[in-house]
This record gives structure tokens, C-alpha cells and sequence, in this order.
């Protein structure tokens, strides 16, 4: 099994169309075979998590059972055809699944896989989504911008992206990196992301979490005018 995650900016004059698209594309990907999970996503504005929505670029987020559903997926499904004749710019990325722990709806995405190992030196994607407790939501905003600011300037973050399910309260990101190395030293080095970790578990923030990491390959497109695997 591998996953893909696929980002598509629309034009201003299709920005209607695009919200359509989280209705109309269920239905498809329900009866798309070797399609083991998915999830259509909402992005927000710029690189990172914020209370502000880009309605011009969505998200998809897929498990696959392997790389040939993947492949007739791309090839033939209306969903990737609308992404390639409407989208102003559209990025998809393969991804072999290198560890994680957590639920996604109730259920573990990757239950069953073996972790493949990541090379030194190799780029690394993370998947962090999380079910925000209502409760908490206020203080888990008021977090989010010291994060944020901190991820921009990460070094070795090649690129990021705010993505949710529901507004507020399903929130999730994706992000590319230069190795383990630099992830490790974003996430556990002290400071804003460290600090609201420590948060979340001692003041119970999140009802449902999951974190998944993985070596990326095969991308194609662009993303913000490039592709940032290409050009790491």
C-alpha cells in the first residue's frame, strides 16, 4: 500500500466550482477501486495552519492499495482530470509510509503496514491531524501563530500547508522536509511547537490524533509555482 497527497489551486473564476468539488468527488471516490482511504480537505491561507481559508486551493489526502490503483486513479478518473483542465496549478506526491501512530475517524489509516526505514539524507513528509476538543479550541488558536511562525522559519521545512476537514475543529498539516534531522529538531528542540505539545497532553486538547510519516517520491506539478521535492 502506499498514499498520495495532491494539492490544487484554482483560478479566481472557478473558486465556486472548486468548493463544489467536496460534494460531488465523494460519491466518485467511493466506487474507486483499490481507494482504501481518503479525505477531501479545505487549505488554508499561506503555508501554514490560520483561522483563514483559501477557497481557491483544496487537498486530498489518500491510502491506496498499491501503486497501480494510484496510477489508473491519475489516469483515468474525472476527479484528476478536473484537477489537470480546471486547476491554475496542481502538485501530487507518492508516498511510502515510514511510521506513525494515532486514529483518522475512528480508524488507523496504515493499520497492518511495516514502516519502511528513511534513509539519512532522505526527504521526509508529515501528516499531523487532530480532532480539536470544543472546549479547547480558543486556547488552540491562540497557540497556532508563535507555531506557525516558527515552521516558517524551520530550517529544513522545504514547504507546509494547513489543511482541515470541518472549520475549526478538524485540523491538520502537511509538510516536506529536508530529512529526519531536521524534523526532529523542529519538533522536540524548545520552543513554540515543543511548548504546545506539552499542552496538549497535560490539558487534553485533542479527542482524536494521528501522525504519520513518509519518504515522498514521484511528484508531479507544481506547488506555489514549483515543485519543492524537485528543487530540494
Amino acid at each position: 500500500m502506499i498514499a498520495s497527497f495532491h494539492l490544487t489551486r484554482y483560478p479566481r473564476e472557478h473558486a465556486s466550482r472548486a468548493i463544489s468539488r467536496m460534494a460531488f468527488d465523494r460519491p466518485v471516490l467511493a466506487r474507486t477501486a483499490g481507494l482504501r482511504f481518503y479525505r477531501l480537505l479545505g487549505t488554508a491561507r499561506g503555508n501554514a495552519m490560520s483561522l483563514s481559508a483559501d477557497l481557491r486551493r483544496w487537498a486530498m489526502f489518500a491510502a491506496w492499495q498499491d501503486e497501480a490503483a494510484l496510477d489508473r486513479f491519475l489516469a483515468d478518473s474525472p476527479i484528476a482530470a478536473e484537477w489537470r483542465s480546471n486547476g491554475q496549478e496542481s502538485w501530487t506526491v507518492r508516498l511510502g509510509y515510514a511510521g506513525g501512530h494515532g486514529q483518522w475517524g475512528g480508524r488507523d489509516p496504515f493499520e497492518g503496514l511495516a514502516a519502511q526505514a528513511v534513509a539519512p539524507g532522505q526527504r521526509v513528509a508529515v501528516l499531523t491531524r487532530a480532532a480539536i476538543r470544543p472546549r479547547r479550541l480558543i486556547r488552540f488558536y491562540r497557540a497556532v501563530p508563535a507555531v506557525d511562525q516558527a515552521l516558517a522559519g524551520a530550517d529544513g521545512c522545504l514547504r507546509a500547508v494547513g489543511i482541515g476537514e470541518w472549520p475549526l475543529a478538524r485540523q491538520a498539516t502537511f509538510s516536506l522536509w529536508r530529512d529526519t534531522g531536521a524534523v526532529r529538531g523542529f519538533a522536540y528542540a524548545p520552543g513554540p511547537h515543543a511548548a504546545v505539545i506539552a499542552r496538549t497532553r497535560k490539558e487534553g486538547w485533542f479527542g482524536e490524533e494521528c501522525f504519520a510519516r513518509f519518504v515522498p517520491f514521484g511528484s508531479a506539478g507544481s506547488w506555489d509555482g514549483s515543485d519543492p521535492l524537485a528543487a530540494a
